[in-house]
């Protein structure tokens, strides 16, 4: 039995070799037809730019300081969109994913230590999303948190239905859910009614006040800690080669180039959901002059009134929900890249995805039956500042990887190319550093 659920793997094995190479792309010259078959990865990435433990530090900026955080919101997903197209470049050029190179160059000690902190990472970030959808089931049909959080672990069920059919079909029920958080918030707009000159304005044009106002540079450096996940940078690099483009020079460049769309696209819209929570928090919440809404449920109770549109709130919850379940699918295939690339250890899709999820579950589980529903509050919160912590253990190898010749060959980033991502890496760092110390401080 235990040969059948642990494989360990030789050097040669292809990430994610059950759907390695798995999408066919479309037979023509036809330019928009090509890109048509690359899109996707991109989308499976946005969701965590987007997930429940976003939506805590962009309800609380809006609320608090109206749309001058909007600015921040932008930077943060250039950054990202820096650092993904980094990584889908890696697994292109390269063959492999950012795990599997990690071991190979780091070799088995360092790769195990590195395993441990994607875990972590990937543990905190299912926390936030666990937390999310019980949320939304709480708000949506009264089911208590204790039970809401059992309830999350249904979808597996679904993951493991839909891997087994395809990628593809992983990919349009996350486009799909994309779609519905993208409309959901637009009618939310509609309906705050917010100053657009104002918000564009700020979106962006820094203000001086973000460094200034002690407040105000704290849930800053929170959106900033909360935007790159760390386990995205692994995901990327593995599920762009589940397309058959043809590993030539040639075709490399055009799935970097597709790729890049993709990724670009789908970051861009993540850039929306997150400016369009904080747009809606500081169009209803600051303007109305509730400056202290933090919490997911407080946003959702006074949403409709302050809105004068029964509606608002639950469209609210119904874009919690689909952000929470969106989040858990990319988690498990995250895990399961991370565990085989590092460590050299398959296990059964099922098992990977209860052990995550177990991760989860459990600490939440436990805090809602010692501290009640007001618990979970902060365990949102600590779950991004765990992030935080283990997102230098994913972005240094990953620029590092990408300025080598040895692995990159044509494909390595130039001078400034490089330069920009060291400047990059070290800026999330400190930042992500600082949020931290504040965090230990409780300033």
């Amino acid at each position: 039995m235990a040969t059948e659920i642990t494989t360990f793997l030789s050097a040669a094995e292809p990430s994610l070799p059950e759907v390695n190479s798995t999408v066919r792309l479309p037979q023509t010259r036809n330019y928009w037809r090509r890109l048509l078959g690359f899109i996707g990865p991109g989308f499976l990435i946005a969701v965590g730019y987007m997930d429940p433990g976003n939506w805590a530090t962009d309800i609380a900026g809006g609320s608090r300081f109206g749309y001058t955080l909007l600015f921040v919101i932008m930077a943060s997903n250039l950054m990202a969109i820096l650092l993904q197209n980094l990584s889908l470049k890696l697994g292109v050029a390269t063959e492999r994913d950012l795990a599997q190179l990690c071991h190979e160059h780091y070799g088995p000690r360092t790769s195990f230590w590195l395993w441990i902190m994607a875990e972590v990472a990937i543990a905190a970030c299912d926390l936030a999303e666990v937390i999310g959808s019980a949320i939304a089931l709480q708000l949506l049909f009264h089911i208590p948190l204790f039970y809401g959080v059992l309830i999350t672990g249904l979808d597996v069920l679904l993951i493991l239905l839909l891997q087994s059919r395809g990628f593809r079909y992983i990919e349009a029920l996350v486009i799909v859910l994309i779609g519905t958080i993208i409309v959901l918030f637009g009618v939310q707009i509609v309906l705050s009614r917010p100053e657009y000159a104002l918000a564009m304005r700020d979106l962006v044009v820094p203000s001086s006040s973000i460094i200034g106002n002690h407040a105000m540079l704290y849930i800053a450096i929170g959106i900033l800690g909360a935007t790159v996940m760390p386990h995205n940078l692994y995901l990327h690099s593995s599920i762009v080669q589940t397309r058959q483009y043809k590993r030539t020079p040639e075709g490399k460049r055009e799935a970097i180039h597709m790729a890049g769309i993709d990724s670009a696209l789908a970051l861009t819209l993540a850039l929306f959901v997150n400016g369009a929570i904080l747009v809606v928090a500081a169009a209803v919440f600051h303007r109305s002059g509730h400056l202290n809404v933090e919490a997911i449920q407080d946003a959702y109770q006074l949403l409709s009134p302050l809105v004068g549109a029964t509606i608002a709130s639950t469209l609210f919850a119904v874009a919690l929900l689909a952000s929470g379940q969106n989040s858990s699918i990319t988690g498990t295939l995250a895990g399961q890249i991370v565990m085989e690339g590092l460590v050299r250890i398959r296990v059964q899709p099922w098992l990977r995805r209860l052990i995550t999820r177990s991760l989860a579950i459990v600490p939440t589980i436990a805090v809602v039956a010692i501290t009640g529903e007001q618990g979970t509050e902060k365990l949102l919160i600590l779950s991004q500042v765990v992030l935080s912590l283990q997102l230098s253990f994913a972005v240094v190898p990953l620029v590092h990887f990408t300025g080598k010749r040895k692995y990159m060959g044509e494909f390595a980033n130039g001078r400034g190319m490089q330069v920009l991502a060291w400047c990059v890496a070290i800026l999330i760092a400190g930042l992500n550093g600082w949020l931290l110390i504040q965090t230990a401080l409780g300033i």
